[in-house]
């Protein structure tokens, strides 16, 4: 069985994924950002759209459902919480199973970001999509849950096998290395910082990310208990990304941080 794992930018920092199965010929949308740009994705692959797998109700994750579903028919497979945005025509939750032709994605439940935030992990092909819930260098903010149910669901993912590949689904990779360099500062981290750094100056998506990676070098992984990662992520909170979009080291005299855009 043959996985391909389509992924582009979608809204303004946003990705889009489609997952397609060889074999069958079904296709899944990882949540729908931008509906055209899903259709058009679909077009130039010749790929027809068999579901959409929400992982929670936030709009730049749903906002895409009701066009797709006209538009191809495709089931709508999310937690319940999607259903205040529009119609759904499965349920899902921590435990579940989704089968699409040979695939078979487990569910995740990764309360924190939402309520009901879920997360799709398919084993035999070593991938995760995790909504907001975990980002490279970082994690989805508190909106819904508390600090101890977000690190029960990192704990959750961090516990899946190192070389499991993250799919993101936003492009904060930078920003988070800078909050993670101002609390951190292992050889590790500042390596694969200035890596990300020059990443984005080429243009280059810093997703996906491994599990493997994040344990070494994402603060929010590495905290040492629910009450630390709870501490981080209101420094997290607070913190004021540098204006220029430039990394800047701590030990930098150069280092300035006035405000810029909060991401979550």
């Amino acid at each position: 069985m043959t996985i391909v794992v389509c992924q582009f930018p979608c809204l303004e920092d946003n990705y889009g994924f489609l997952v397609h199965d060889d074999a069958t010929g079904w296709t899944a949308s990882i949540d729908a950002p931008d509906a055209q740009v899903i259709l058009a994705q679909l077009a130039q692959r010749g790929w027809n759209l068999t579901a959409i797998l929400n992982t929670h109700w936030h709009r730049d994750h749903t906002g895409g459902n009701a066009l797709l579903r006209q538009a191809t028919g495709a089931l709508v497979i999310a937690p319940a919480e999607v259903g205040k945005t529009g119609p759904v025509d499965r349920i899902v939750s921590h435990g579940d199973t989704v089968v699409l032709g040979a695939l078979s994605l487990q569910v995740i439940g990764t309360t924190g970001h939402t309520r009901g935030h879920v997360c799709y992990h398919e084993p035999e092909h070593g991938i995760v999509f995790v909504g907001d819930t975990l980002f490279a260098l970082g994690c989805g903010r508190l909106f819904e849950g508390t600090a101890e149910e977000m690190w029960d669901s990192l704990t959750r993912l961090a516990a899946l096998p190192g070389r499991t590949q993250v799919y993101c689904a936003h492009e904060y990779t930078l920003a988070n290395a800078q909050f993670a360099l101002s609390v951190d500062s292992t050889p590790q981290l500042r390596t694969r910082a200035i890596a990300v750094s020059a990443a984005r100056r080429r243009g280059e998506p810093t997703v996906p990310t491994t599990i493997e990676a994040e344990l070494l070098t994402n603060p929010f992984l590495r905290a040492a208990d629910a009450a630390h990662f709870a501490a981080l992520r209101r420094a997290k909170d607070q913190f004021s990304q540098p204006a220029t979009g430039e990394l800047f080291m701590p030990d930098d005299p150069a280092r300035a941080t006035p405000a810029g855009r909060q991401n979550i």
